[in-house]
């Protein structure tokens, strides 16, 4: 079987259309969210990016629910890319209940897995809050950029390297908001290719904390 193959088809539970419940509490101050996927996809949409030179529909990208990883519970969000073009991310997004008219500091904390360490950057993690969904790859912040020190911004979010550990590392960034115009925010959590060659990781225990200021 070829590898490609065999990453697709690693441990895989359910594809998109999987449905399940995801924790969404809409408190304010404590875990407005809360995710370990044990439910499959539940309300979680998946999206992808890749530069202007190739088109979309030629970069392959899975999302799914899969038993092979776990940090917590059974199952995890596994996120698969190819590497060919060096470039490409792909990510999921789920809604966040707020109540609108009110600045926050948020708090989001999730656990991604690589298959072992290494020297070389090979997929950067990426991670966003806001009032709008990502729709492209400049959605998502810089490398090497988290937001937990840049004070108010319009959204919040993180781009760190991958393959820093052999198995589970937490990611984390925090968000001081604007007043914000609306009830919804989203989170997105994702893979951003840097380095030829596919890779599958996992997403699980992702919670975001959202407290007045």
């Amino acid at each position: 079987m070829h590898r490609r193959a065999l990453l697709r088809g690693l441990g895989t539970l359910g594809m998109l259309g999987t449905v399940g419940v995801a924790g969404c509490t809409g408190r304010l101050d404590g875990p407005a969210f809360r995710e370990s996927f044990e439910a499959g996809l539940g309300d979680w949409e998946s999206g992808a990016a890749i530069g202007p030179e190739v088109d979309l529909a030629e970069f392959e990208w899975e999302l799914d629910v899969s038993d092979a990883q776990a940090a917590d519970g059974e199952r995890s969000l596994r996120i698969w890319n190819e590497g060919d073009y060096d470039d490409g991310v792909t990510w999921g997004v789920h809604p966040v209940s707020v109540e609108s008219g009110r600045a926050y500091r948020a708090r989001v904390t999730a656990q991604l897995w690589s298959e072992s360490e290494s020297f070389n950057t090979l997929r950067d993690a990426v991670m966003r809050l806001g009032p709008e969904p990502p729709s492209v790859e400049e959605d998502f912040p810089q490398p090497g950029v988290n937001t937990s020190q840049l004070g108010e911004t319009p959204y919040g979010g993180l781009r760190e390297p991958l393959w820093l550990a052999d198995g589970w590392r937490e990611y984390r960034f925090e968000w001081t908001t604007p007043e914000l115009t609306t009830d919804t925010l989203y989170v997105a959590v994702g893979t951003a290719v840097i380095w030829e060659g596919d890779a599958t990781h996992f997403v699980d225990d992702l919670s975001v904390e959202i407290t007045p200021r």
